[in-house]
């Protein structure tokens, strides 16, 4: 399981869950007011949300998409907040039959949110038990078996269902058109990682200047969740070595310190790259390869590490598989020769 995998990754840049840190949920926004970046889908929420409340009806079904850590949960509890309503989360995976959804759903009060994690995997005969729910408010329980089967039909109260999930072609259509908002989140800008940053260290009552925001928003790979993960690294480095204060010298040591580059990139990212460049000439390789060359779940790959580093360009995804692009190269300080499998490492360099 990715979550599992995951642990394999550095704690500092893995996907772990944001319950499972301590004062992560402190560092949450309550309000879409208080929420920074994504203007867009907050400017679709805040008009969904002020016009259910005006009619007293429920939100329509609502579905987010992106990578780990950019506030797909944080979103939900939002919308839970301003909505006045009680939130019940599950997960994908963690509903193996038809009853453990069935059990969900008919404890449900009207106006609640159900919010289910990872949706894309649910098992398909769970699924099919939410297109009833979502459409009609309704499950149908099958009693017996063969010609003695009958079905009873139970009315649910009117609820949201609130899906979050990092690979949304894997959804199923029927699922996918049953959600009313569907919304993709995106990487954020250094700007909105800077105050969020800056909001974090005043919550957490850590003073820092505006460049040392700067470098662990520059090293947060877009991603709030990252962001406060280094804050907290940068924290124990300072108040051990630089009286408490981060700066961004203090920044750049700290991280330099856990293996973050100037780019967001750790140890394991630089590994994928130095993989595909070195025994795969620079690629393209497929997915299944690099998984177990690097000795991975393919999961991991997809979801945890490769997002990032297509987004900033340093590899991109062909019908054949992954490849090395100029900028990785550069990265990794070796030479590129015009897409070629042919290129020069630290070695060849110090030859010459």
């Amino acid at each position: 399981m990715i979550h599992e995998e995951a642990n394999n990754l550095p704690d500092i840049l893995s996907d772990k869950s944001p319950l499972d840190d301590e004062n992560t949920l402190s560092l949450r926004p309550k309000l879409l007011s208080e929420y920074i970046g994504q203007d867009k889908i907050v400017e679709t929420l805040k008009i969904a949300i002020e016009a259910a409340l005006k009619r007293q009806e429920s939100l329509d079904h609502i579905l987010f998409n992106g990578p780990p850590g950019l506030g797909k949960t944080t979103l939900a509890h939002i919308i839970a907040n301003e909505m006045g309503s009680k939130i019940i989360t599950s997960s994908g995976p963690a509903l193996e039959k038809g009853g453990d959804l069935m059990g969900i759903l008919t404890h449900l009060e009207k106006g609640d949110i159900l919010f289910l994690d990872e949706i894309h995997r649910l098992p398909k005969i769970v699924e099919e038990f939410l297109y009833p729910a979502m459409e009609d408010f309704a499950v149908d329980f099958v009693f017996d078996k063969g010609v003695h089967a009958r079905t009873h039909r139970y009315r649910l109260e009117p609820f949201t269902l609130i899906g979050a999930t990092t690979r949304a072609g894997l959804l199923s259509s029927p699922l996918r058109e049953r959600f009313g908002i569907t919304r993709d989140l995106d990487f954020y800008n250094e700007n909105d990682l800077i105050h969020i940053v800056k909001r974090s260290a005043s919550i957490l009552n850590i003073p820092i200047d505006q460049d040392g925001a700067f470098a662990i928003a520059q090293r947060a790979r877009g991603t709030p969740r990252v962001a406060n993960r280094l804050l907290k690294r940068v924290r124990d480095y300072a108040q051990v070595r630089a009286q408490g204060n981060i700066t961004k010298n203090v920044a750049m040591e700290a991280l330099s310190l856990e293996g973050i580059d100037e780019s967001g990139l750790g140890e394991m990212d630089r590994k994928l790259l130095n993989t595909i460049i070195l025994n795969y000439k620079g690629g393209p390789v497929g997915i299944e390869a690099l998984a177990a060359t690097l000795q991975i779940e393919t999961d991991v790959l997809l979801d945890v590490i490769e997002p990032y580093l297509l987004k900033t360009g340093f590899i991109i995804r062909t019908s054949n598989g992954r490849k090395a692009t100029e900028k990785a190269y550069s990265h990794l300080n070796f030479t590129y020769r015009n897409n070629l499998s042919l290129f020069e490492g630290k070695e060849s360099k110090r030859r010459s």
